[in-house]
């Protein structure tokens, strides 16, 4: 399963962040997770929010360029070695991962990791049979 993330593409320029932002701020959308990686002429804003339809529906008609992907979100002990523990299970069943960012959304004592995978599917796969905790939705 998973849960679903927005890419938007962005034009490297002054300001454009803020308007996906208030974007989403006027669609009444809560941003749970964000993530940018930019180049000099471009940028791909990551987001994970509460109500991906209707975030979808208001950058595309925004103008902007999105898309989406099935991503995981595992959440971990918050202390030092969780992740590791992790990335080596994915290393250990060769599962490539794409790229990986921390969310704000998570309990006590716990973070929560947002995976792009190479093969959703086998990591879904390790994740379950490690016994690590998925978050289905924020």
């Amino acid at each position: 399963m998973g849960i679903k993330q927005i890419s938007v593409f962005l034009e490297n320029n002054a300001g454009r962040l803020g308007e996906v932002t208030r974007t989403l701020a006027h669609a009444g959308i809560n941003i749970r997770a964000i993530s940018i990686a930019d180049t000099a002429d471009f940028g791909i804003l990551r987001l994970i929010v509460d109500r991906c339809d209707d975030a979808l529906q208001a950058l595309n008609t925004g103008g902007f360029t999105t898309r989406v992907s099935d991503v995981a979100a595992v959440e971990i002990e918050d202390s030092p070695g969780s992740l590791a523990r992790v990335m080596e299970l994915f290393q250990q069943s060769r599962v490539n991962i794409e790229y990986l960012y921390a969310s704000l959304e998570g309990k006590v004592g716990k973070a929560v990791v947002i995976f792009k995978l190479a093969d959703h599917a086998q990591g879904l796969g390790i994740i379950k049979d490690n016994g690590l905790s998925m978050v289905e939705q924020f």
